[in-house]
């Protein structure tokens, strides 16, 4: 039994959603965590999911949806709660005698990252790796989903944000090919692997990016975009995280950046060749 978390699916990658139809097509049985049963479930059982429901940072609704799980999938959406969320699924699969914990963490996660959000994540790993259950951590970097999500909000009109020129580089990847690489990791006989994995599938300027999905780049003031952003997303963490995940690529702009690498871990363990936001956008 594989327990995979987040497998309703979201705006930004879905990852779980992959992992969750990957592994059902494997001939894996899988429980699929969710917070809400609605007709995304409804599809999940439909596929042959053994569905649970629950608050992951909720230690009662996560201890009893991990007994009997070898094997677990955890990601957490960009808002308030990673660290809760953390500490009760590590105590839990502790408890349970879970042997592999493939997590979603963010490229540069680290003690002394730049946003809030990435020194949550790595506090996340630490946590993990104390509770000795086999946690692979998938440092990721910007997902392709999250470019679609600032154009959306533009009217899919434009790629309005606040990256600086034109030739500013983003490292990027298909939330599919952070599932990809998931399931692999989790799939029998398990793979020995490092415990951290870093995920880049492509480097692009932003104005590359734009290109791929068919619309000009227009540079938006940092403060013009946070305001603009409060009202699109909707959720103060996940806008305090891109402000500055946005400002550090301004910074950057058309600089090298150690991190700025496609890895090739992304076809060792995906079983593919990482997907071009070419690839991504095409109809």
């Amino acid at each position: 039994m594989i327990l995979v978390t987040g497998a309703a699916g979201g705006t930004q990658g879905s990852t779980g959603r992959l992992v969750t139809q990957a592994l059902l097509e494997r001939g894996h049985s899988v429980r699929a965590f969710v917070r809400t049963d609605d007709e995304r479930t409804a599809e999940l059982r439909k596929l042959g999911a053994e569905v649970v429901t629950g608050d992951l940072r909720e230690i009662a609704d996560v201890r009893p949806a991990l007994a009997g799980v070898r094997r677990a999938f955890f990601t957490y959406p960009v808002t308030e709660g990673l660290l809760d969320a953390t500490a009760a699924f590590a105590a839990a699969a502790r408890e349970h005698g879970v042997e592999r914990v493939v997590e979603v963490s963010q490229l540069a996660a680290e003690p002394d990252a730049n946003t809030h959000r990435m020194r949550q994540h790595w506090v996340a790993e630490q946590v993990f790796d104390w509770a000795n259950v086999g946690a692979v951590h998938l440092r990721a970097a910007v997902f392709f989903e999250n470019l679609d999500v600032l154009i959306r909000h533009s009217g899919r009109n434009e790629l309005a944000a606040p990256f600086g020129g034109p030739d500013t580089l983003l490292p990027l990847i298909a939330g599919a090919d952070v599932a990809r690489v998931a399931v692999g990791l989790l799939d029998e006989p398990v793979p020995e692997a490092d415990s951290v994995i870093r995920l880049t599938g492509e480097m692009l300027t932003v104005a590359e990016a734009a290109a791929a999905f068919g619309v000009p780049y227009v540079d938006v003031p940092p403060d013009d975009w946070e305001r603009s952003a409060l009202t699109s997303y909707g959720d103060p963490d996940t806008v305090r995280h891109l402000t500055k995940l946005w400002e550090i690529f301004r910074f950057l702009g058309p600089n090298d950046h150690p991190l700025y690498r496609v890895t090739e871990a992304i076809e060792q363990y995906g079983g593919r060749p990482p997907t071009t936001l070419r690839e991504y956008t095409a109809p």
